[in-house]
C-alpha cells in the first residue's frame, strides 16, 4: 500500500487535478474487472469533483459504474442536504448512469419511514449483496471529504460510530454536525477501498491533516483510521497542508 500527498496551489487546481486521476483509476478498473465501483462524498469538495467530472463526462463508459455512497443525511428523499439528491444534480443526472448500479441509502420518508436502524440495516444488505464475501465490495475507490475535528463519512471522533469493528453499516442519531440522524458506512468497510482519496481544502483542517499524516489514534482523528488496500491519496490546498512537516 502507498501513500501519497499532492499539495495544491488553488481548490480548483486539486478537483481539476482529481478529477483526471479520477477518469484514469475507472478506466483502469473497468479494464481489469469489467466494472469500476466508486464510493462518494459529499461536502463542497466531493460535489466539486463530480461537477468537474460533469464537464468531461465522455471519458467514462458511466453505464459500467457501480456508485455507492459513504454516508447520507437521514432526511427526506429532496431535502437539499441530501448527498444522493446533490451528486445526482452535480454529474447523475447528466451522464448515462444505469439506474441499476446506482445505490443510495434510504431517506427518511423511503421504504423504511423513520426507522433508521432499519435503513441502516438494509444498506448493510446491499452491500453484503454486491460483495464475494458476504461483507461488502472492494471498491475501486471511495471518495473522503473531511472536517476539522478530523472526521470522515459521517464518523466522528469519540463516538461508537467509528469505533464500530463489525457492522459495515450503521445508523447515526447524535451527530455533532446538523442534521444529527444519518447512515455512515464504517472504517472497516471503508478500508477494503483498494485506493482511498481525501479531497481536503482550508485552514481549518491544517491540524485534522498533519494528524493523520502523523498516524494519530483514529477515535482522536478519524481520519487517521481510512486507508486504502493499494493507494492512500491526500489532495491538499496549500492552506490544508499548512501544518505538515
Amino acid at each position: 500500500m502507498t501513500t501519497e500527498t499532492l499539495v495544491f496551489d488553488s481548490k480548483q487546481e486539486l478537483l481539476t487535478t482529481a478529477a483526471a486521476r479520477f477518469v484514469d483509476l475507472v478506466t483502469r478498473a473497468q479494464a481489469e474487472r469489467g466494472v469500476a465501483s466508486v464510493v462518494l462524498t459529499g461536502g463542497s469538495n466531493g460535489i466539486g469533483i463530480l461537477s468537474t467530472l460533469a464537464a468531461d463526462s465522455g471519458s467514462i463508459d458511466w453505464s459500467r459504474v457501480d456508485i455507492y455512497w459513504g454516508d447520507d443525511r437521514f432526511v427526506p428523499a429532496d431535502d437539499p442536504e441530501r448527498n444522493s439528491g446533490q451528486a445526482r444534480e452535480a454529474l447523475l443526472d447528466k451522464v448515462p448512469v444505469d439506474p441499476g448500479r446506482v445505490f443510495p441509502m434510504a431517506p427518511s420518508d423511503g421504504p423504511f419511514g423513520d426507522d433508521i436502524d432499519a435503513a441502516a440495516a438494509d444498506y448493510a444488505a446491499i452491500l453484503a449483496g454486491r460483495s464475494s464475501d458476504g461483507v461488502a465490495p472492494h471498491f475501486d475507490l471511495h471518495l473522503l471529504g473531511m472536517g476539522g475535528e478530523g472526521h470522515i463519512n459521517s464518523l466522528f471522533p469519540h463516538r461508537p460510530a467509528t469505533l464500530e469493528t463489525e457492522k459495515s453499516v450503521v445508523a447515526v442519531e447524535d451527530s455533532p454536525k446538523p442534521p444529527p440522524r444519518r447512515i455512515t458506512l464504517t472504517l472497516p468497510v471503508v478500508n477494503r477501498a483498494r485506493s482511498v482519496w481525501f479531497l481536503v481544502a482550508g485552514a481549518d483542517k491544517a491540524e485534522a491533516v498533519a494528524a493523520a499524516h502523523a498516524g494519530a489514534d483514529p477515535a482522536d482523528w478519524p481520519c487517521a483510521g481510512a486507508h486504502g488496500t493499494e493507494e492512500t491519496l491526500w489532495f491538499l490546498d496549500d492552506a490544508a497542508a499548512s501544518k505538515l512537516d
